[in-house]
């Protein structure tokens, strides 16, 4: 395959060596200085919590300020000083995706990281060092959290924002630009969540406890019910739930959906949250559980305190039950070639055509036009 696209591409870019992508990688980020919590969490609830809650912005810096004193006695007090994972793993993530889409198109893509809520990578550096790199085409690519519209979208919105302050003169740098929405309903990433439960189970429940005495809870990122009109990842979430499950129910019948919701007041969470979800199983006979993050990609304090916090809750109620723990598939080799091979007819597209050149005085002409004109 790769020696189709590097003939197909050759000749063209001769002629133009502007034609590369460039492909955003985005995640949330997590801070790794207590000094950044306020920060990040006004950062989260301003892109995230006011698409659903009803609380005036005016009151985000207190809100924020109040939560980080609740971080920080949970990763540090709690916790032994707990520094999060999350941002060493995803750049692990964009090493190996880039690695994988090199070895088709060489250097013709390039791949970055862009954080939602943490500097000095957030969209607007990002796109910055892009545009300055010369990159005229971009490729974005919602990362952390496999859901939709909702947590994919807090990433288009950051990257438009960016785009509008970069849009100097009358000929906008982007030429050409696409999206990956999420993965999923992907065969090959269910079938992945699918083969980490049963190699676990193998390795180290199988010999001690009966299968259908084995309890899975698939955990999903968390939704609300209703966020201000906006599609919140329900669909999607509960449709790659109901695709594993399909994968290991005929051998495991005890199987629950877990969500990871935020337990914010006011808010009507998916149910059931994955404390409800074991407590279920156990009630239905299951002498072991197991906690498999299928809504995430890369670990983060989600996946990791809140999941330990539940274990522990529980452990303290049912001695006699065992739990474990599993990771996000995070770097694992066979992801990164996955997740570049989603990339790769995206990436075909946007080299294969010119682009447009925008003109970004002509969107304010138009809006008065029809202003105007109605």
């Amino acid at each position: 395959m790769s020696t189709v696209h590097e003939h197909h591409h050759h000749h063209e870019s001769e002629h133009n060596q502007n034609n590369r992508v460039a492909v955003l990688l985005m995640g949330y980020g997590e801070v790794e200085s207590y000094a950044d919590f306020a920060n990040y969490n006004e950062q989260a609830l301003n892109l995230l919590t006011a698409k659903f809650a009803p609380v005036p912005t005016w009151i985000y810096p207190a809100i924020a300020k109040l939560l980080a004193i609740f971080d920080l006695h949970e990763w540090s007090h709690q916790h032994n000083n707990f520094i999060s994972p999350h941002n060493a793993i995803f750049e692990e993530q964009r090493a190996g995706i880039e690695k994988e889409l090199q070895e088709t198109w060489g250097d013709k893509v390039t791949v970055f990281k862009a954080f939602n809520f943490c500097a000095p990578h957030l969209p607007e550096q990002v796109l910055a060092e892009i545009k300055e790199q010369g990159f005229e085409k971009i490729l974005i690519y919602p990362l952390l959290v496999v859901d939709s519209i909702f947590t994919s979208g807090i990433a288009v919105e950051q990257v438009n924002k960016a785009l509008a302050q970069q849009a100097d003169g009358d000929a906008h740098w982007l030429k050409s630009s696409r999206y990956i929405p999420s993965f999923f309903n992907k065969p090959e990433y269910i079938d992945l969540m699918a083969q980490m439960v049963e190699e676990k189970i193998e390795a180290e429940l199988a010999q001690g406890h009966l299968a259908s005495q084995i309890g899975i809870i698939l955990m999903n990122h968390g939704c609300p019910h209703k966020a201000k009109g906006f599609t919140s990842g329900i669909d999607e979430s509960q449709a790659m739930y109901e695709l594993v499950r399909e994968k290991l129910i005929d051998k495991y019948p005890l199987i629950s959906v877990g969500w990871l919701n935020h337990d914010t007041p006011l808010i009507e969470w998916t149910q059931p949250n994955a404390k409800l979800a074991a407590q279920n199983l156990m009630e239905l006979g299951a002498s072991a559980i197991i906690m498999m993050p299928i809504g995430f990609a890369t670990e983060n304090h989600e996946t990791l305190l809140d999941v330990d916090h539940i274990i522990h809750s529980l452990q303290h109620k049912h001695s006699d039950v065992t739990f474990i723990q599993m990771p996000c598939v995070n770097s694992r080799p066979e992801f990164m070639h996955m997740a570049a091979e989603w990339a790769n007819p995206q990436i075909e597209a946007l080299l294969g055509e010119s682009g447009n050149t925008v003109n970004p005085q002509l969107a304010k002409t138009q809006a008065t036009h029809h202003h105007h004109h109605h």
